[in-house]
């Protein structure tokens, strides 16, 4: 039998916008107080205050609608802070002089990137003149040890409704051999019932024997029963056969995307734990090169391939944050999940 590694459960913990001074302290305290309860050092925990203050105060001076994401990453035994900085300030030019210590033009993240860089376990920026910048930077325990998961082919973002303390979107991702199964689910409404539901689809997917996507969806719509219920969808992508299949009920938006293609995947009406007439499963190529991204209806489906990142080169969560800078305008919790299979 196949043994399902499951990627680390990741909680975006707060989304925090970065428009004035006050903002830079409160985003350095949201960080250093998620490293306290994770059980860091008092030395790593000023460090990743140091960072996050480097980061904070580079988007106050230099971009526009600047935000910064705490997020806590959290394995079967390790765990990690991650902050997610996007904005939609001009955009840097040259990233690679960016990341030099002394650069501090208009238009850059400032003179603390390469501080970033260094205390960061690891740090990765993506951006685009004229759209702006995104910029992930994980912190472990220790600045010489690396979290036991390694370097993930998935990775999502979500966004709770305004006003909202949790995000009633969620995501999970596992990988089976040579499959990588993602699934999502987007609870009916918004606020903790919504969330409630989306947290069962998630823990019931977790405990899940592999399965085709249509049979996961069908124990997740038999799951969701007693609960708001929500829109569900699973992604099993083949490594191999370089193909996916997916099975979608309710309103995810799925895509396929290169360069310069983005092949939608079709979902059939319902809402899981409550109606359902048909669970039909599609099959789609995977060609070289391709993401595979699935989002709730918290953004826009008139998005394309080039959204602000790199498909090629930018690690996934990169991708999901400026998608949803670019997509999630919609007044919704928002999720966006990417996969890059290899």
């Amino acid at each position: 039998m196949t043994t399902a590694t499951c990627l680390p459960l990741v909680r975006d913990e707060a989304w925090l916008p970065v428009e004035e001074t006050a903002h830079v302290g409160r985003a350095r305290r949201t960080a250093t107080a998620l490293a306290e309860r994770l059980g860091f050092g008092a030395t790593r925990t000023a460090e990743v205050g140091l960072a996050v203050t480097e980061i904070g105060s580079n988007l106050h001076k230099h971009a526009r609608q600047g935000v910064v994401v705490v997020r806590s990453v959290r394995g079967e035994r390790d765990a990690a802070v991650e902050v997610v900085a996007i904005d939609r300030g001009p955009g840097i030019g040259d990233l690679a002089l960016a990341w030099q210590d002394g650069q501090s033009t208009t238009g850059t993240l400032g003179v603390g990137l390469g501080a970033v860089a260094r205390l960061a376990t690891s740090c990765a920026m993506t951006s685009r003149l004229g759209m702006g910048t995104a910029l992930a930077a994980r912190f472990a325990p220790t600045t010489d040890w690396a979290p036991e998961w390694g370097e993930e082919s998935a990775a999502g973002v979500t966004r709770p409704f305004n006003g909202e303390d949790v995000c009633g979107d969620a995501y999970a991702v596992c990988r089976r051999g040579d499959r990588l199964v993602l699934m999502m689910c987007d609870g009916s409404g918004h606020g903790p019932l919504a969330a409630a539901a989306s947290d069962t689809a998630v823990r019931v997917f977790h405990d899940l024997p592999a399965l085709p996507a249509e049979e996961v969806v069908k124990r997740l719509h038999a799951a969701l029963r007693g609960t708001r219920g929500g829109a569900v969808a699973v992604a099993d992508v083949d490594l191999v056969a370089r193909t996916v299949r997916f099975c979608g009920l309710g309103n995810i938006g799925a895509a396929v995307v290169t360069g310069d293609r983005k092949q939608g995947m079709i979902s059939v009406p319902g809402v899981a734990g409550h109606q359902a007439r048909t669970i039909r499963a599609f099959d789609y190529a995977l060609p070289d090169r391709a993401v595979v991204v699935l989002h709730s209806d918290g953004l826009t489906e008139r998005w394309g391939p080039d959204h602000g990142s790199d498909l090629v080169v930018d690690p996934p969560v990169l991708i999901a944050a400026t998608l949803l800078r670019e997509a999630g305008v919609r007044k919704d919790d928002a999720c966006v999940l990417v996969a890059r299979p290899t």
